[in-house]
């Protein structure tokens, strides 16, 4: 894992040939269309954090990791380019012995310490890159997509909120896409590894509990059940009008 955003670039995550075939056929049932017209001009963006507790407001934010979510020229979802950071526990945070021992992550490490970013750069470095791809999309805000996504918005949000980061974070406030719901729905089931198996996706035990690589296998899951689940044929065609439905009425954004 690196600190950096020069992960594998996006043409690494499409699909092969022989994919792009197997998903062109559970796709084309849908007349192709752009990102920013599939999600209400949200960008889909995966996102996973590994911290030192579950209190979002005392516990340390030690990694995150996200994933904007693309889609090609035949209608095929397929995870963008991962931007992702190893975090200094910001002063005062609590670090939670139970916490550390389940995720391996030891924030006292020299080799960790050498690579580890402050929370605010970066937060915000991560934020300029969504952004970037955010445009490129014409979308009007991200979106988090995310296993349990409460968990790690709330997490989010409170280090948008420590860092005085709002006027630089993309992501829409309260709505989430959470692949758990999505994930029993599917293939009945709750844990990001079996639901990974039942997809037929690869998942090492040994590399879960990095934000990297569950962010990875969660944008391959998020992408699979898009891909093989196509919309009611009613989607997107219901008449709105703006005393029903406004894009302005938060409880319905």
């Amino acid at each position: 894992m690196t600190t950096s955003n020069n992960t594998s670039p996006a043409t690494d995550h499409l699909p092969n040939n022989a994919y792009i075939h197997e998903e062109k056929s559970a796709a084309e049932t849908l007349a192709p269309m752009a990102l920013k017209e599939r999600f209400r001009k949200f960008l889909p963006v995966v996102v996973d954090v590994e911290t030192a507790g579950f209190n979002a407001h005392t516990d340390a934010l030690l990694e995150i990791a996200c994933i904007p979510i693309l889609l090609n020229e035949y209608g095929i979802f397929y995870p963008g380019e991962a931007l992702n950071a190893h975090i200094e526990p910001f002063e005062g945070a609590n670090l939670e012995p139970s916490a550390l021992a389940f995720t391996g992550i030891d924030p006292n490490n020299p080799m960790r310490k050498a690579i580890a970013e402050d929370e605010k750069i970066a937060l915000r470095r991560i934020f300029k890159g969504l952004k970037e791809v955010r445009k490129e999309e014409d979308c009007r805000q991200c979106v988090l997509i995310g296993h349990n996504a409460h968990f790690d918005l709330n997490f989010l949000n409170a280090a948008v909120l420590r860092t005085n980061s709002k006027n630089h974070n993309p992501f829409h406030q309260f709505s989430v896409f959470d692949t758990v719901t999505l994930s029993a729905l599917a293939f009945g089931q709750t844990v990001l590894a079996r639901a990974c198996k039942a997809a037929g996706l690869d998942f090492d035990g040994n590399d879960a509990h990095s934000a990297l690589y569950d962010t990875q296998k969660t944008a391959e899951l998020f992408c699979h059940i898009l891909n093989h689940y196509p919309m009611l044929p009613n989607a997107l065609q219901v008449a709105t009008s703006s005393t029903d439905i406004t894009d302005t009425d938060s409880s319905q954004q």
